[in-house]
């Protein structure tokens, strides 16, 4: 497939002493849905902003459908479409006057009123943005994006605040999206999210990528299929204790967090009853035990030490 957006040995150095981008790789197909995920501090943002022609990096390459910022900004100012986390819009504006305002920016915009549509947002469209819920607010700034008709959409965290079902609408929305060609790269906290609209991702950790593919090969890279959880009554599992864990039947990795002890297994129903064994002959008893599917959250904290949304 055609490479949408590709950076080589990308590194952002600050005031010359705080390396924040540390000589990172990125190569994102045409049509796909990329995820970025990383914990505060892992160089995330800096990256963002870079590919979003915000931030000039220290040294590296930026191709973005073939273009490059340095050559080609206003082209690529009308192929990007950019929802920031944060999106400051003038309060004294109407809904529809704002997504106007946007669309003056571009030669070719998309009709307001499609946009409005699209967003569910055409009840509130002579609201002031002053007056809108925050879900709302999420939506409009949206909608900003995809005024410009773009080729590329970024969108940061782009269902933080939103209720169930207007996520589910925006889910939808960037499906549809990509069915017209169009190429996404999202960061998120919502590990569920990740799972479901990415086609490939990168986990970013010190300015580095550290792992990067689809949600499944990750996962099938986490050495198994199922985690164990549990927590024996009254005690904290000690260095001992995790040891002994480990050689349980098809255990693959064990970590301990908060007195709750995760173990990676291959096959649950070979695992469980000899847990159940050591704990009995330990004289011991369990306050909990649960087991689930492996998940990008068991691969993110193994990689990284760190749950996402620990900040």
């Amino acid at each position: 497939m055609p490479i949408a957006i590709q950076c080589r040995d990308l590194r952002k150095t600050y005031e010359g002493k705080v390396e924040a981008v540390r000589g990172l790789n990125l190569e994102i197909h045409a049509g796909e849905c990329f995820g970025l995920l990383g914990p505060n501090g892992a160089g995330k943002t800096t990256t963002i902003e870079i590919l979003e022609g915000l931030l000039a990096p220290t040294s590296g390459d930026v191709s973005i459908l073939g273009c490059n910022w340095h050559d080609n900004e206003r082209e690529l100012r009308e192929w990007l479409g950019i929802s920031l986390q944060e999106t400051r819009l003038s309060e004294k504006l109407s809904v529809r006057e704002t997504i106007d305002l946007f669309a003056s920016f571009y030669r070719q915009p998309r009709p307001t009123d499609e946009v409005l549509d699209q967003l569910q947002l055409t009840e509130k469209a002579n609201s002031w943005v002053g007056k809108l819920s925050g879900g709302q607010r999420q939506r409009l700034a949206v909608a900003t994006a995809l005024v410009s008709n773009p080729k590329v959409l970024f969108l940061d965290e782009p269902t933080t605040g939103l209720d169930p079902q207007s996520r589910r609408q925006l889910w939808e929305i960037i499906g549809a999206f990509q069915q017209r060609g169009g190429t996404v790269l999202l960061t998120t906290h919502y590990m569920d999210e990740a799972e479901r609209l990415c086609d490939r991702l990168a986990i970013v950790d010190h300015g580095k990528v550290i792992a990067d593919g689809s949600p499944a090969e990750l996962i099938e890279r986490l050495g198994g299929h199922h985690v164990v959880e549990f927590a024996v009554k009254g005690n904290r599992s000690r260095a001992g204790d995790i040891q002994v864990w480990g050689t349980l039947p098809t255990v693959e990795s064990v970590r301990e967090d908060d007195g709750i002890v995760a173990l990676t297994v291959k096959e649950p129903h070979l695992t469980i009853p000899a847990l159940l064994d050591v704990i009995a002959r330990a004289h011991q008893s369990l306050e909990r035990l649960t087991t689930r599917q492996a998940s990008l959250e068991d691969v993110f904290v193994r990689l990284t030490g760190r749950h996402l949304r620990e900040q």
